[in-house]
């Protein structure tokens, strides 16, 4: 794996300083797309590569990334805790979620990112211009996603954050990272939210069909955001933008995911619309060849 991580691997010049993901699968990540957009458009001398490195090989990823200088490091699924296990230290939003997605060194350590709820708030702005400091907010799910969301909520100064998921405990688990502000609830918490966000996998491509829930429990005035961005446009969201309620996918947390991730390892602002523009036209050309 070590021989991946250099620029002579991947047929590059030698100045070149490389970035990479690893996950497994990682044949579909997008994250190529968007970091190699953001270093073109920034006018640097890097560049990014998918690396798919099986589960238990995470450890060996990292020391490998310590004996190339690799310039940063994503992280998916299914490394993101074992990751989290192997970096010289943790940001404490990364320790809260026991999960690293993005690995930045820093003089001779190996610091561990978790940039999903900052993607997440960041791209709710860009999106809705919603303000979350004294919102009442619903979250759909309690996995992975479902967590890092919940933490940002209660970090941006929610008024509530509540937690519907099919499992009671793993609900509870999620909603305790909210502190005092976070409860569990049903599908009657729907009415009196201001936000609600799908963080299941419901109604993904290749995922469970269906809806996350009954579209008719939401009213004109709620925001709802759908995690999931493939296809751009799920049945809920269509659902909803039928009844009049503003709706957004995921694309934008997955954007600003990478933007952070970007900053963390350049020291630069990210090029947020060369960014964008090239993920929207890799989902789009996804999306046809789907149909």
């Amino acid at each position: 794996m070590a021989n991946t991580f250099t620029a002579a691997a991947q047929g590059l010049p030698d100045e070149t300083t490389l970035a990479a993901v690893i996950g497994s699968p990682i044949a579909h990540s997008l994250s190529p797309t968007l970091l190699n957009a953001a270093f073109a458009a920034a006018g640097l001398t890097w560049h990014y590569t998918a690396v798919e490195v099986a589960p238990g090989e995470a450890e060996q990823a990292l020391n490998d990334m310590r004996s190339t200088g690799l310039g940063g490091l994503s992280v998916t699924m299914p490394h993101k805790t074992a990751v989290a296990n192997a970096v010289d230290r943790c940001t404490e939003t990364a320790t809260l979620l026991n999960a690293v997605n993005c690995v930045a060194p820093q003089g001779q350590e190996l610091v561990g990112h978790n940039t999903d709820g900052e993607g997440f708030l960041g791209g709710l702005a860009h999106d809705a211009n919603f303000t979350v400091a004294g919102c009442r907010a619903v979250v759909l799910g309690a996995g992975g996603a479902a967590r890092a969301v919940v933490l940002a909520l209660a970090q941006a100064g929610a008024n509530s954050v509540t937690v519907i998921n099919r499992t009671a405990e793993k609900a509870q688990e999620t909603a305790q990272l909210a502190g005092p502000i976070g409860h569990t609830g049903d599908h009657q918490s729907l009415a009196t939210a201001d936000l609600i966000v799908n963080a299941t996998s419901v109604g993904m491509h290749g995922g469970p069909p269906g809806m996350p829930c009954d579209p008719t429990l939401l009213h004109p005035g709620q925001v709802a955001i759908d995690l999931i961005y493939h296809p751009l446009v799920t049945p809920w969201m269509a659902a909803l933008k039928k009844q009049d309620i503003e709706a957004h996918n995921g694309v934008s947390m997955l954007l600003f995911q990478a933007a952070r991730a970007f900053n963390l390892w350049t020291n630069q602002p990210a090029p947020i619309e060369a960014m964008e523009n090239a993920v929207t036209a890799a989902l789009e050309a996804r999306s046809h060849t789907a149909q």
